[in-house]
């Protein structure tokens, strides 16, 4: 894209930012009518997973899935955008953790240990990272795969940065870490990012053979910072609530495998429990294993 046309675009973009929510839902359900009616953006994707994932389930069970897909996804799209403006009580006030998941993080701060955290396309995962960020308790960092357009991907990093969050690409990942081993930090992975098939780690994932990110595990083993599950329910339009699953308190001492395995079944579980909040427009099957190992 040009830069004229992005520079033209801007402005919208962050008008969109400053409506009220309940301007901005209304306008999600405007976007929803015509992305899922007229152009039907990516059904053949949604359905094919849809059906992939649940063999079990009839043509109206995924229908109904995917509709409600689709709302979420376009209420996901303004909430994301809204993030460029949107004030820190605001995020408190919309995405909060739970008791329990408080005190987890609170335990590790207070220990000044450095932690991991692991997140998937569930739930508002942008959010999530704002509201972390605000918490104070460890600098946060958050991995990135740079987007192709150059004035998008800043905008994006901008967004990202918000409220003393720190963002790192995912080629400098392991460097970067290494070189802040000493410092006291948190750094937030998506687990569920489709990977090149060549030294990822394999697995059953939703009933299909799927290739994971195994580099969250082996960073972690290398620096011993202990792997949290986080995940993002949305309990209401606008409103999500965080909560922790330690996957591994002494990383370096687990088996190869056992880290990746245990975050892919959390996300797993939740995906199951609530399907029409994950991002099922992405390629996430795209890649075909070669072999029959898992590693």
């Amino acid at each position: 894209m040009p830069a004229i046309i992005f520079y033209l675009i801007l402005p919208f973009i962050y008008l969109i930012s400053v409506l009220p929510f309940t301007v901005l839902y209304l306008l999600s359900d405007g976007v929803y009518f015509v992305l899922y009616y007229i152009t039907g953006y990516r059904k053949k994707i949604v359905l094919a997973n849809l059906r992939n994932s649940f063999p079990e389930k009839n043509e109206e069970e995924l229908k109904r899935i995917s509709k409600a897909f689709y709302r979420y996804f376009c209420d996901l799209i303004l909430e994301i955008t809204k993030t460029l403006t949107i004030g820190r009580q605001s995020v408190m006030k919309r995405c909060k953790f739970s008791p329990e998941a408080y005190t987890l993080f609170l335990k590790y701060a207070r220990e000044r240990r450095s932690i991991i955290l692991v997140l998937g396309h569930w739930g508002n995962w942008e959010w999530s990272g704002k509201s972390f960020g605000l918490l104070g308790m460890q600098q946060l960092y958050v991995i990135y795969h740079p987007l192709h357009n150059i004035y998008f991907d800043r905008l994006t990093c901008n967004l990202r940065r918000r409220f003393g969050v720190r963002a790192m690409t995912m080629k400098s990942t392991w460097r970067e870490m290494a070189n802040r081993k000493t410092e006291f930090t948190a750094t937030a992975f998506l687990g569920d990012q489709t990977p090149p098939p060549e030294g990822a780690y394999w697995t059953t994932f939703l009933n299909q053979d799927t290739p994971v990110f195994y580099g969250t595990e082996k960073i972690a083993r290398k620096l011993n910072f202990p792997v949290i599950y986080s995940r993002v329910d949305r309990i209401k339009r606008g409103q999500y609530l965080i909560s922790a699953t330690v996957i591994s308190d002494d990383p370096a001492n687990t088996a190869d495998g056992e880290i990746t395995e245990k975050h892919t079944r959390e996300l797993e579980k939740d995906i199951i429990a609530k399907p029409e909040i994950w991002l099922w427009s992405h390629r996430r099957w795209k890649h075909k294993r070669t072999e029959n190992k898992k590693i």
